[in-house]
C-alpha cells in the first residue's frame, strides 16, 4: 500500500446559482494566489473524478472543483450539454467567487471544457493541464463513435452509476446525466489548428499509451499550442489519476502525475 503521507484538507461545500443552474463546488485552502479549478469528465462527480488527485494539491495551493450542469449535485437546465456552456459556468462561478484568473485542469470532457476556456477566454487562463482530452474527432481511438452510439444506459459502467448515486440518489438525475453525456460526446466538433496556435497560456498535455485519446493526437496537439508539452504515461482513460473507472489499486500513478502537474506549475511560477 502506497501512502501519500498528506492529510487531506476538508473543503468549504456550497452552492452557486450560475446561469440558471445550482451549481455545487468544493473550496480548499486560503483564498490567496491563482487557484488551481479542477473540471471532471463525463459521467463523472468530484469524488468519482478527483479523490485520488486533490489531497495531493490541497496542502500546497487554493483549489476548487465543481460538478457540473446534471451532474451529481448540481441542477440541470432545459438545454443540451455543451462545452461553451460549461466554460461560462465554470467562469460564472469563478465570478461569483471573485476569481479573476485561475489554471484549469481538465480530464477527459472536462479537459475539452479546458480547451475551451484557454482559445476563447484567454484573459482568465494562466495555464492549463489538459489530461485525455481531444480537439478533433480523429482523436480518439478508431471506432469510439461507432461504439458509443450503440451504448444504451445499462451499458454505463455500474462504479459510475453508484459513484452519482452516492452524491444524489436519484435515478431519473442519473439517467438525464447519462443521455445528455451522451449527446454531447457525439455530438462533438472539432476545433481547427488555429484555435490551438491562438492558445496563449502554458499548457501541459497528459494521455495514457493505451487511452481512447490516441497518443499521436495529443502529440500533435502539443505541437500546435505555442507553450505546449506532452506527458505520455502508462495507463489507460483516467488510470494514472485514479479515476473510479479505471483505478488500479495501491497504483502509484496518481503520485507521479500529481509531481508531474506540479513541476510543471511550479516551473513555470518561478520564471
Amino acid at each position: 500500500m502506497i501512502s501519500s503521507g498528506i492529510q487531506q484538507q476538508q473543503p468549504y461545500c456550497g452552492y452557486a446559482t450560475v446561469n440558471g443552474i445550482s451549481m455545487y463546488y468544493e473550496r480548499y485552502g486560503d483564498t490567496g494566489g491563482i487557484p488551481l479549478v479542477f473540471i471532471h469528465g463525463g459521467g463523472s462527480t468530484i469524488p468519482s473524478n478527483w479523490s485520488d488527485l486533490l489531497p495531493l494539491f490541497t496542502p500546497h495551493y487554493p483549489v476548487i472543483a465543481m460538478e457540473l450542469q446534471a451532474h451529481g449535485r448540481s441542477g440541470d437546465r432545459d438545454a443540451p450539454e455543451s462545452f461553451a456552456q460549461d466554460a461560462a459556468d465554470v467562469l460564472a462561478l469563478l465570478d461569483h467567487l471573485a476569481i479573476d484568473k485561475a489554471i484549469f485542469i481538465g480530464f477527459s470532457d472536462g479537459a475539452c471544457t479546458t480547451l475551451e476556456l484557454a482559445i476563447h477566454h484567454p484573459a482568465r487562463v494562466d495555464k492549463i493541464v489538459v489530461i485525455s482530452g481531444n480537439y478533433k474527432r480523429t482523436g480518439m481511438v478508431p471506432g469510439f463513435f461507432e461504439e458509443l452510439e450503440q451504448v444504451s444506459f445499462a451499458g454505463m459502467p455500474q462504479v459510475l452509476k453508484e459513484a452519482y448515486l452516492q452524491v444524489n440518489p436519484s435515478e431519473e438525475g442519473l439517467l438525464n446525466m447519462f443521455h445528455k453525456d451522451k449527446a454531447r460526446r457525439l455530438a462533438f466538433s472539432d476545433w481547427t489548428d488555429e484555435n490551438l496556435v491562438s492558445i496563449s497560456a502554458p499548457a501541459l498535455l497528459i494521455v495514457g499509451d493505451r487511452d481512447v485519446i490516441t497518443v499521436a493526437h495529443m502529440h500533435a496537439m502539443a505541437g500546435l499550442i505555442p507553450g505546449g508539452r506532452l506527458a505520455v504515461l502508462p495507463g489507460t482513460h483516467g488510470s494514472f489519476i485514479g479515476e473510479a473507472l479505471t483505478k488500479v489499486p495501491h497504483s502509484p500513478m496518481s503520485q507521479i502525475t500529481a509531481g508531474i502537474i506540479r513541476a510543471f506549475i511550479d516551473t513555470v511560477y518561478d520564471g
